[in-house]
């Protein structure tokens, strides 16, 4: 995925920039997008100018976020491809979706800013998320443990829906909902 996040290479700026996502990435998941850069930086153990000059703003904080966690998510698939069992793949890939999309509650609307460059960065990462998605469904369909007739636009709306729906739940209850959905669309 051609993404413009470039962490610094400098090995000490490099170790802020780390930690800066750390923080932000610990944050987020508990405060929202609206989390105190502040405590950010206080959690990361640098100063606010070393946060602002690796992200001058926060957008440039939560699209590195973004980016790292659908670039986390596509190398998960890449490696699933290879598990022998296509059904499996798909199965951990869909539940690890799930995670993806409930951890950072609030992230997604944090890029409702009508800027090109945000829509931009939300079609590249749904474009990578995707391309892995449909290569893992269709290995599952090829094996016959998924109709034929079942969509990555369809199975990623369910799975979207379950991360919105259990977002304040176990983990169990995602899981419970995701084996109603993959009950749903196994071939019979």
């Amino acid at each position: 995925m051609e993404l413009l996040v470039n962490p610094p290479l400098r090995a000490d700026a490099r170790s802020n920039y780390e930690a800066l996502l750390a923080a932000a990435d610990e944050l987020f998941t508990t405060d929202g997008p609206d989390a105190s850069l502040d405590k950010i930086a206080r959690r990361a153990g640098v100063g606010n100018a070393t946060l602002y000059r690796h992200f001058p703003d926060r957008r440039d904080l939560l699209v590195a976020i973004c980016v790292g966690d659908v670039r986390a998510l596509c190398t998960l698939g890449d490696e699933l491809l290879a598990e022998p069992d296509a059904s499996h793949a798909l199965t951990r890939w869909l539940r690890a979706y799930i995670d993806h999309v409930s951890a950072k509650n609030g992230l997604a609307a944090a890029f409702a800013t009508g800027r090109r460059d945000d829509s931009e960065l939300v079609a590249a990462c749904q474009a990578a998320v995707g391309a892995i998605g449909t290569s893992l469904l269709r290995r599952a369909q090829d094996s016959g443990a998924v109709r034929n007739d079942v969509t990555l636009p369809h199975v990623v709306t369910l799975v979207n829906a379950i991360a919105m729906a259990t977002e304040n739940s176990s983990a169990d209850e995602a899981d419970r909902m995701l084996a109603i959905v993959l009950a749903g669309i196994a071939s019979r």
